[in-house]
């Protein structure tokens, strides 16, 4: 394949992770939009993510059972081409679900809440198949060494999704105008604010995937990148992920049915819940940890997971996902909740904000992302030495710049003034300064990326939690800037050195988007119980685990001479 023709494959195939971008991220607006409009708690409201989250790890374990049991790699088989066809058809279905299921719907009917969860949950298994086949794909339309990248570009479209996902979303659910909490609250009782323009949002949405899967099989640009490479049945892995899956389901469902009631929960039944998610999140854990000692005492049944490098990379995945979605998901709460009732002032010494006025933090904090992964894609266009320097230091600041004409659009055009204070746009500048030194210490080196990101994040985390005020506000959003680079480093190195056992091994990593579904609700939980902003000890003790595996991949990789 010429150079010309990767170039034009991989810009077809971008398209699709625009719309994992946009339809995550939109979780951040439409969880306290749910909490409000269900009269649901925290730990509820993040049942969005973990309904989303889940169907990842659901679907690609499907692929794996499947596999198994056919003996033969279907993603493979199909090609990648195929896969992303399919798994845009089964989003598309997911989307245009969620019609009838609210249809009708007023507030309070938690019930409803609950056909939320499924539609959200079919979008996402199509997701699944989708980032199955999309994740390899980039890194195969070129040489190896610079499949990282291509992901960074991939991504950096991403999260143009993830920047007006938000925006579109606070839109569509709350109108132009600003109201007050008490107001929302009004609004929705009354039925001035209903889940009808959900309903339309996401019937455009399902059309939008049913024209990027015609626009995948008719495109000749795209080859299907098949392999007839024998399948390995991999038993013992596969009895492990059944294994772990029963435990999460029993956990989970545990928790879900103590919620049938409309008593209000004891202290004790709050305190079982919360024992029982740590319980999840251990298994996950320990199944890493069993995986990682048997199959290097024997790796036959292990397939893709004799690799250490892909099983401490699975664990990266999930605490980088679960990290990632956790900040942005509960920070609405954060945003929401009132420490001095006196001042109207929330737990950080801000101004109380409503649902509708969250929607610009949290698309500055996905923005922080396509800051970062614009910035990883510029060594894909091959600049000069001296060109890419001063690139590294522009483009965080153009795409900033985005970031600030998306959430004012409808401000500049009605007011002629910005959505963001000066003090804002001051605080998030000298954040994307630090970002840009990250980069400039790095030097496009994916394990001191790792190293030098996740210690920001650990630092950002800290501040947060320790200060008040904007300082603690824009420490957590400069989360955003610092998870930005991690998935395409973290999916390389995993993946680096596999050999035929790439596509198992890309279907194991996609599973543990699972940390999506299990460490927001985690942290939800903590923050029904202790306090929203205490409840970020979960985000740093992700990061403290990145820059575990960022030190630990090296060691690894260096034993068995791969490069990367």
């Amino acid at each position: 394949m010429s150079n010309q023709t990767n170039k034009s494959a991989l810009t077809t195939l971008v398209t699709v992770f625009f719309f994992w971008g946009f339809i995550a991220a939109s979780n951040g607006v439409f969880i306290p939009f749910c909490k409000t409009y269900f009269n649901i708690d925290q730990f509820q409201s993040q049942l969005v993510d973990f309904a989303f989250y889940g169907a990842y790890y659901i679907g690609a374990l499907l692929l794996f059972i499947i596999s198994s049991g056919i003996k033969k790699d279907i993603v493979n088989s199909w090609g990648y081409k195929k896969v992303i066809v399919y798994g845009l058809l089964l989003s598309a279905i997911g989307a245009f679900i969620m019609y009838p299921a609210t249809a009708g719907a007023e507030q309070g009917q938690t019930a409803v809440f609950y056909f939320v969860l499924i539609a959200l949950f079919i979008v996402g298994l199509g997701f699944s198949l989708q980032q199955t086949g999309a994740n390899p794909f980039a890194i195969a339309l070129g040489p190896p060494e610079t499949g990282s990248h291509r992901l960074n570009l991939a991504g950096g479209i991403n999260s143009f999704g993830t920047t007006i996902g938000p925006i579109v979303v606070a839109l569509v659910l709350f109108g132009a105008a600003a109201v007050s909490p008490e107001e929302l609250v009004r609004m929705i009782k009354e039925n001035e604010i209903t889940l009808t323009t959900v309903q339309l949002l996401y019937l455009g949405v399902g059309g939008l995937f049913l024209v990027a899967a015609a626009l995948f099989h008719f495109s000749k640009k795209l080859p299907a990148l098949k392999s007839e490479t024998d399948f390995e049945a991999a038993n013992k892995a596969k009895n492990l992920l059944i294994i772990l899956t029963l435990i999460i389901m029993a956990c989970f469902g545990y928790i879900f049915s103590t919620y049938a009631g409309d008593e209000v929960a004891t202290e004790s039944v709050e305190n079982t819940r919360l024992a029982l998610l740590f319980v999840a999140l251990i298994a996950v854990i320990a199944s890493v940890f069993i995986a990682n000692t048997s199959a290097s005492k024997n790796p036959i049944g292990w397939g893709a997971m004799k690799y250490p490098q892909l099983v401490l990379g699975m664990l990266a995945i999930f605490t980088y996902v679960g990290v990632e979605v956790t900040i942005q998901s509960n920070l609405g709460e954060l945003l929401k909740t009132v420490g001095d009732a006196a001042n109207n002032l929330n737990t950080l010494g801000l101004p109380v904000l409503n649902d509708a006025e969250i929607g610009k933090y949290i698309s500055m904090y996905w923005g922080g992302l396509m800051i970062g992964r614009w910035v990883g894609a510029i060594t894909v266009f091959s600049p000069s030495k001296g060109l890419k320097k001063a690139l590294l230091i522009i483009v965080p600041y153009i795409a900033f710049g985005v970031i600030i004409l998306a959430n004012s659009a409808n401000s500049l055009m009605s007011s002629g003034e910005l959505n963001f204070s000066n003090n804002e746009l001051l605080f998030f500048a000298i954040c994307i300064a630090v970002q840009i030194l990250g980069f400039f210490l790095a030097k496009d080196k994916p394990v001191a990326t790792l190293k030098i990101f996740s210690l920001l994040g650990v630092l950002g985390m800290l501040i947060g939690l320790f200060t008040t005020g904007n300082l603690a506000l824009f420490a957590f959003l400069s989360g955003g800037l610092f998870c930005s680079i991690m998935w395409p480093c973290i999916f390389t190195l995993s993946i680096a050195g596999l050999g035929k056992y790439t596509s198992q091994g890309s279907a194991f990593l996609i599973m543990m988007i699972l940390g999506g579904a299990i460490i927001p609700p985690l942290q939800g939980k903590l923050a029904d119980i202790f306090s929203i902003q205490s409840s970020y000890w979960v985000a740093v003790f992700c990061f403290v685990y990145l820059l575990f595996y960022a030190y630990r991949t090296k060691t690894v990789l260096d034993k068995q001479g791969v490069t990367y």
